[in-house]
């Protein structure tokens, strides 16, 4: 494969996905570019909610398959779940192929996958049912087979659909699906595409991609973002670009008013990382990483408005004027404050232990707080997980008290807010609504403020923070510079 900095790699979400005309009209053959339709590779998630259905809801926790058989009972129970994502994904099939023998294919290489998937499920069951075997050590696996099925059946079916309306697709497996031997990620990506010729070819790979020490350990849900980072910095991508349902922007639009919100248009990865933490991910932090060290830009693109410019990323960038570009953050996160006269001087060792504890249970850290004898840590978990973490506390510092509240974060961010007065403008339009601030943070970077507030008071926050430090600004230089 050719390596002259010639070419794009792009992600195209699961919203996106599941509108195959949208995709491409506006993405792949947007304003008609036959004459550079290839120097492209295209990274694709899931059918919006199909990855639900194999592992569990990403915002209910309603169990999937991968939920249902890791604590499952009765396997009837899994095996249910499974036949749902079969007729899903032949409900899919049959909206996208109105040929007969073309649906016919698209049925037989999905249909082979999930059989091949229910005897595995099935034969490893039936495996731990006896005492030398822990159906634990086994799980990450089972989790990350399921969830290639997802990436397998949309870019198979896309590199059908492309063919079928004359481009050259070829699809590019990465899943690693009966695979006799095991690479690295680096590795399995290098091999995967190195007979590709992408002045003639345009590849569409699966958002998973198997490796040796498998993904999901690390970035779980993140993995297709991981795949999309490391194609684009083993191939030297010119730029990466993801293809969202919407566009990156200075606010939810249904909180602050579709005709108040626009899109930044410029911004850098430290911005995209605070994104990330509150759980709105332009792009995973580990794969942003990769993209910046190798100075690659990042785009943000919605797919729907295919004349827009999107969002663009890129490592050094600064507004020119100190100012705010987004006000974000997130309701459902637990604040879990522990004090104990006895910390005073132990600092550190309690907060190491908390640290263990969240760490052990895998509850994201949104922020914390300290002082001489206490220590807030605020997570985005839920209540179960909180409940095992408080447990582990008392149990390692009895005398301890411990009080847990649910809380809401509301995040004002900017690639440069080092102004004097920027802090009091936001706490003062905060007042002006009367809203109580619990909490705050502001780094010496400067790129966040975080206010702790009643969940009640979140969607006002969001407005009056918006209204008083967003709105206020011209936006055309970011937009026009993207």
């Amino acid at each position: 494969m050719s390596q002259l900095n010639k070419h794009t790699v792009e992600k195209i979400g699961g919203t996106s996905m599941s509108n195959y005309e949208a995709v491409r009209d506006s993405v792949i053959l947007h304003q008609g570019r036959l004459k550079d339709l290839y120097q492209r590779v295209f990274v694709v998630s899931a059918y919006g909610g199909m990855t639900d259905l194999l592992l569990e809801s990403k915002h209910t926790g309603r169990p999937g398959v991968y939920a249902l058989f890791a604590n499952a009972d009765e396997d009837q129970d899994w095996r249910d779940a499974l036949t749902a994502v079969r007729q899903k994904m032949t409900e899919i099939n049959r909206d996208l192929f109105a040929d007969r023998n073309d649906l016919v294919r698209a049925e037989t290489f999905i249909g082979e996958r999930l059989d091949d998937a229910e005897r595995c499920l099935s034969d490893l069951q039936s495996l731990c049912a006896h005492g030398h075997f822990e159906l634990d050590a086994h799980l990450l696996t089972v989790r990350e087979m399921l969830a290639s099925l997802g990436e397998a059946h949309s870019a198979w079916n896309t590199a059908e659909l492309l063919k079928r309306d004359g481009i050259n697709a070829r699809f590019l497996d990465l899943s690693g699906w009966n695979a006799e031997k095991h690479y690295s990620l680096d590795e399995h990506i290098k091999r995967a595409l190195a007979d590709v010729d992408l002045s003639c070819e345009l590849p569409i790979a699966t958002g998973y991609a198997h490796s040796q020490d498998g993904l999901m350990s690390s970035y779980d849900r993140g993995y297709s973002e991981i795949t999309f980072s490391r194609i684009a910095v083993l191939t030297h991508a010119r730029e990466a670009i993801i293809h969202k349902e919407y566009h990156l922007s200075s606010a939810d639009p249904r909180l602050a008013g579709a005709d108040n919100v626009v899109p930044i248009g410029r911004t850098n990865y430290d911005v995209a990382d605070q994104l990330s933490n509150l759980g709105m991910e332009a792009i995973h932090p580990r794969a942003a990483k990769g993209l910046r060290q190798s100075d690659i830009p990042l785009r943000v693109k919605n797919t729907f408005e295919p004349e827009h410019s999107g969002t663009l990323i890129t490592r050094d960038y600064v507004s020119e004027t100190p100012r705010v570009e987004i006000i974000a953050g997130r309701r459902d996160v637990y604040a879990v404050e522990c004090f104990d006269q006895e910390m005073s001087g132990f600092i550190a060792t309690y907060d190491s232990e908390l640290l263990k504890a969240t760490q052990r249970f895998k509850a994201g850290i949104v922020t914390k707080d300290i002082n001489a004898n206490t220590i807030t840590h605020y997570l985005s978990t839920n209540l179960k997980t909180v409940k095992r973490i408080r447990a582990v506390i008392e149990e390692r510092f009895p005398e301890c008290e411990i009080q847990v509240r649910k809380v809401a974060v509301v995040s004002a961010i900017g690639s440069d807010m080092k102004i004097p007065g920027m802090l009091s403008r936001a706490v003062g339009a905060l007042a002006e609504s009367g809203i109580s601030i619990l909490a705050m943070h502001q780094s010496m970077r400067q790129v966040d403020m975080q206010f702790i507030l009643d969940i009640a008071d979140y969607e006002n926050a969001v407005r009056s923070l918006h209204k008083h430090l967003v709105e206020v600004h011209d936006h055309g230089e970011a937009i026009c510079a993207a």
